[in-house]
């Protein structure tokens, strides 16, 4: 179990470095930043897509069955992913209206990202309670889904009125939040019993309704035939990554 915790406090705090993503804004011109997001994106979605259905609806079918109460946790991903993007959606609609929102619209933002990242904690620490394999490959798909994230908010405390370093403290901060998660996952699994015989498949819907809701359609908005090939590639790379962990197993 030691050995477990180990992988799974790792895995979170490098996930939590990701948060300093926003550090290659310094470098990187804007139009290569925007290409290497825009693809980032394509190979975020084959990982996500690739993790849910190659390590953990397997796992889940496997320890728990394919019943009727996996196929429910599956959709109560689904819904809440829904809703918090909803609400996401919603505060950034009436909250960024002039100068005067700017401010707490970023420390809003700071907020909702805490929420996320703990949200990941929990998701890896609940994989990692299946297996060492299913965590690191969680994990692989929660980094790639971070990177552009993270560079978008980083984005956004800047534009709310922070200085690039405060920025890249704070959102770091935020990102601890993952930490907390999979503790106090550790923790219920011990109290509880088998808490990733719901939170495996629930991820599982998360996972699928971020890649195909809200990365799947931003390939789309790319016309260009070149760079459309890119970003197939990229997903197709995503996936193909997640079946070679399978031999970790």
């Amino acid at each position: 179990m030691a050995e477990v915790w180990i992988y799974a406090l790792a895995s979170v705090f490098v996930v939590s470095l990701i948060s300093l993503i926003g550090i290659v804004t310094f470098a990187v011109n804007e139009n290569r930043l925007k290409n290497i997001i825009h693809h980032s994106i394509s190979f975020s979605a084959g990982a996500l897509l690739g993790d849910a259905f190659i390590h953990l609806l397997p796992e889940a079918v496997e320890e728990f069955g394919f019943g009727l109460e996996v196929s429910v946790f599956i959709i109560s991903g689904i819904i809440f992913s829904f809703i918090i993007e909803k609400f996401i959606r919603w505060r950034h609609h009436h909250g960024v209206i002039s100068e005067v929102h700017a401010h707490p619209f970023a420390l809003m933002n700071l907020v909702g990202d805490a929420v996320h990242n703990f949200l990941d904690g929990l998701i890896i620490g609940a994989s990692y309670l299946v297996s060492i394999p299913v965590g690191i490959a969680t994990t692989l798909a929660v980094v790639f889904h971070e990177i552009p994230q993270e560079i978008g908010d980083f984005g956004v405390l800047v534009q709310g009125g922070m200085t690039r370093k405060k920025a890249l403290a704070m959102n770091f901060l935020s990102a601890l939040a993952a930490i907390v998660g999979t503790a106090i996952i550790f923790i219920i699994g011990n109290i509880a019993g088998n808490v990733s015989s719901f939170i495996v498949p629930f991820a599982a819907g998360m996972f699928i309704y971020i890649a195909c809701s809200d990365l799947i359609p931003e390939l789309h908005k790319e016309d260009d035939l070149k760079k459309s090939m890119i970003d197939f590639a990229a997903f197709i790379l995503g996936i193909a990554i997640m079946v070679a962990l399978l031999t970790l197993g």
